[in-house]
């Protein structure tokens, strides 16, 4: 009889399973592992090792080869002793005994039995059909040199742009401020100056909010791994007069799917953050905001709250009233 079968099956459901007059095979569980250098992932899992001084009958495995091998207590006692017998016999002989889907014992210099588990073998039940795999790196480096290029190319372009659409209405202003120091001499020059500069202030301020809108863009075309889920819309979350008054956000995030973007939503109001989920913006897009703020100082001390604990990348959204 080979009582290594019945042994295993008992380290599944038990923590300590006697061999009468041998030893014990006891269990241990071990929490779920990552060995970030080879970026392994390894799952919870149930380990075996040997106690030789622990040799008494508990009853554990006889009653359960007797039920096994549909016969008396009694015979499954001896047939035990029987296999042990021929355990000790075996390491005399050989050194070395092997234990199916159980490990190898051995004998050292000193006459004692040396356990090596079989690693391969995970006697945790709730572990059941999860094995150990090796995730790919995510680089994110090199997502944010590829936004930091596309802001690049979208300014230079704009600034392009900009110049081309301005260069004419230039040339108006110039041609009557030319005009107009002919006549006034050093009045209309100033004047000329002052038109300069604020044409140079629109430019520059229409650049910048199409390179904010690219930058929006391009981070959150990504498509979104949440599953799409369909929920009730949250009446309670009406955006109010105060909340309009309330411009400065910090995002959390914008997806392209409602569904997503409330789940996002959901997950934050679980998690304690007096969130918001706006409307869809121009872009095609739901964002998803941590919360929002009246004044910028607000804003950036709860910025620095939520990077520091949550999410490095939270950002501040600055909507115009």
């Amino acid at each position: 009889m080979k009582i290594e079968t019945y042994i295993a099956q008992l380290l599944y459901r038990y923590q300590c399973v006697t061999v009468p007059g041998f030893g014990a095979f006891l269990t241990e569980i071990h929490s779920a592992q990552l060995n970030e250098s080879t970026n392994s992932f390894f799952p919870p899992k149930k380990t075996v090792f040997f106690n030789s001084r622990l040799k008494n009958n508990d009853g554990l495995l006889a009653n359960h080869v007797a039920q096994a091998e549909n016969t008396s207590y009694g015979f499954a006692v001896n047939a035990i002793a029987f296999e042990v017998q021929n355990w000790r016999q075996t390491l005399e002989e050989n050194g070395v005994i092997s234990l199916k889907n159980i490990g190898d014992l051995r004998l050292n210099s000193e006459n004692n039995i040396i356990f090596t588990p079989n690693d391969q073998i995970n006697y945790l039940s709730t572990s059941f059909g999860l094995s150990p795999f090796v995730s790919p790196l995510v680089k994110k480096e090199i997502f944010e040199k590829k936004i930091d290029q596309i802001s690049e190319r979208e300014t230079a372009a704009l600034y392009e742009e900009e110049e081309v659409r301005s260069s004419r209405p230039y040339l108006r202003y110039a041609a009557i401020f030319v005009l107009a120091l002919g006549v006034t001499g050093s009045i209309g020059y100033p004047l000329y100056q002052n038109q300069i500069a604020a044409q140079t202030l629109v430019v520059e301020g229409n650049v910048q909010k199409k390179v904010q809108n690219k930058i929006q863009e391009a981070t959150f075309e990504i498509k979104n791994p949440l599953p799409a889920v369909t929920l009730a819309v949250d009446s309670a979350k009406v955006e109010t007069v105060e909340e309009k008054l309330m411009p400065y956000h910090i995002m959390a995030g914008a997806f392209r799917s409602e569904a997503n973007a409330r789940k996002a939503y959901n997950q934050l109001i679980k998690d304690g953050y007096d969130a918001r989920m706006l409307g869809e913006n121009k872009h095609g897009l739901y964002p998803v905001l941590y919360g929002s703020y009246a004044t910028m100082q607000e804003a950036e001390k709860a910025q620095k709250e939520i990077q520091k604990g949550e999410n490095p990348a939270a950002w501040i959204l600055v909507e115009k009233l």
